[in-house]
């Protein structure tokens, strides 16, 4: 009889020397080839990160998710893992893809939030993605490094990418093998078509790349190829099968709870310009006892029928015009937020909250973009504050406390989060209402973040349901009163 606590899976965790390796082209690239061959194949993202697990959804057909070692803890990163691979039907095997390098974490001498922990974790084979373009025995070297700075972490397998001709790839290949005992599963030619747009903060999503990217169905098609003629996908999958049985945590946080009553609906933002959710935040409102809708604040001009509003975060400065001159949705959205609805709005959603949005300026930051030029728009002005973007550039990890009562959380909650944003908010009202005050992070204004008027509530900082478990009951309780 199985052990109950065990679940057996098929699993790998792609990772790579550094960023710009070519690790999200190659997974995007193995999770199509899987996909294709028949496999119900479930992605994870390690770290923080909403467009590539866009991209792991729209190849195969399942809810990608986000495991994180900094934000989570064992216990939950468990509970995100086997809740993924056992929801919508069992998963054949799970593709995990790493974030940065392998072992780049939260600080210089632990693994916390690195790839390497979550491979410990989740007990998973890793196969190293090498960008070898102008390096052959040099290779060899990177890989025994390795392998060698930390052996506990079981470096399985090599993939080649940016490979000029066969000769190169022969001398790395040979290289490596020779010198290490691993193996080379595979080598990727140097190839433009091996791409997919990129911008400010990473790639197109994948939900914005079906309206602009007349061709993104071709372009995946040609990386699923590629990857499938230079990657012995047989070998991936025997590798995988290798992973001993990953233990279930002792409790899941996935289950449902009664609402007495009707069911509160929770309109969520989502189009071009709002598409920054973390899966889990989306299903444990739902297990809390909410109904979603979803709405486009671009296309949209009249709110659904609900009772609280959930606004991600996104790209709207670049859609700024089309937002502006949506006028009668931004004007319903104003009204509710006066009339008390319950509106929750992290980062971009913070921008389309407050009074106006200039794009384009030029001055200290590191943010300028051809296709942003100076301009000043209308937002929504349920929050106070003019949003300017480009002066500034954070990325980072955040930690705060709930200082008041707040729709996402009682006083004295604290939380683990992120940030990420090219913008900040000047023209805020000294009597402005904070709920959150950051130990860690930069905010709004200083050390506070989570800016509140009535029942409205906008952050910088970006909050993952597992990390913080209060978050989804918060939510859907504050609709409830």
């Amino acid at each position: 009889m199985p052990d109950q606590k065990l679940m057996e899976m098929p699993r790998l965790l792609i990772s790579a020397d550094r960023s710009s390796s070519g690790k999200t082209t190659i997974v995007a690239g193995m999770l199509a080839a899987l996909t294709a061959k028949g496999y119900r194949v479930q992605p994870f993202k390690v770290g923080l990160d909403y467009i590539d697990p866009s991209y792991h959804s729209e190849i195969t057909g399942r809810n990608a998710r986000n495991i994180d070692g900094y934000l989570m803890d064992e216990e939950g990163i468990r509970d995100v893992f086997t809740h993924g691979c056992e929801t919508d039907g069992k998963a054949d095997v799970a593709i995990i893809e790493g974030v940065r390098g392998l072992y780049e974490g939260f600080d210089s001498f632990t693994d916390t939030g690195s790839t390497a922990q979550i491979a410990k974790i989740l007990n998973c084979p890793v196969v190293l993605v090498i960008n070898a373009r102008s390096i052959t025995r040099s290779a060899a070297a990177l890989v025994k490094g390795y392998t060698s700075f930390d052996e506990s972490i079981n470096i399985a397998g090599v993939i080649l990418n940016n490979i000029g001709n066969p000769r190169h790839a022969k001398k790395a290949s040979e290289a490596i093998e020779y010198y290490t005992g691993i193996p080379v599963l595979g080598t990727i030619r140097r190839d433009n078509a091996m791409q997919i747009s990129m911008r400010h903060l990473g790639l197109i999503p994948a939900l914005e790349g079906r309206r602009r990217i007349s061709d993104l169905d071709q372009r995946i098609e040609t990386i699923r190829d590629r990857v499938d003629e230079g990657v012995d996908i047989s070998e991936i999958l025997k590798i995988a099968r290798s992973a001993e049985p990953v233990e279930k945590p002792s409790k899941t946080m996935f289950t449902s709870r009664d609402i007495k009553g009707k069911r509160p609906k929770i309109g969520v933002a989502l189009d071009e310009a709002f598409n920054f959710y973390y899966h889990d935040n989306i299903e444990l409102l739902q297990l809390a006892g909410a109904d979603l809708e979803y709405f486009s604040p671009v296309h949209d001009n009249k709110l659904p029928d609900v009772d609280g509003l959930y606004i991600g975060g996104g790209y709207p400065e670049l859609f700024a015009p089309q937002l502006q001159d949506n006028e009668s949705l931004r004007r319903e959205i104003r009204e509710a937020s006066r009339s008390g609805m319950p509106i929750y709005a992290e980062c971009g959603g913070l921008m389309y909250l407050t009074e106006k949005l200039t794009t384009g300026v030029k001055g200290k930051g590191t943010y300028h973009m051809a296709e942003m030029p100076e301009a000043t728009t209308e937002m929504v002005g349920a929050l106070p504050g003019h949003t300017l973007m480009g002066h500034t550039r954070v990325v980072s990890y955040n930690n705060g406390q709930i200082v008041k009562d707040a729709i996402i959380g009682k006083k004295g909650n604290t939380f683990r989060g992120h940030e990420f944003h090219h913008s900040e908010i000047r023209d805020i009202p000294d009597s402005t209402d904070f709920a959150i005050k950051l130990s860690r992070g930069t905010g709004i204004k200083g050390e506070w973040d989570g800016m509140t008027v009535e029942n409205t509530l906008g952050s910088y900082a970006h909050l993952e349901g597992v990390s913080y478990r209060e978050f989804a009951r918060s939510f859907v309780d504050s609709i409830l009163e």
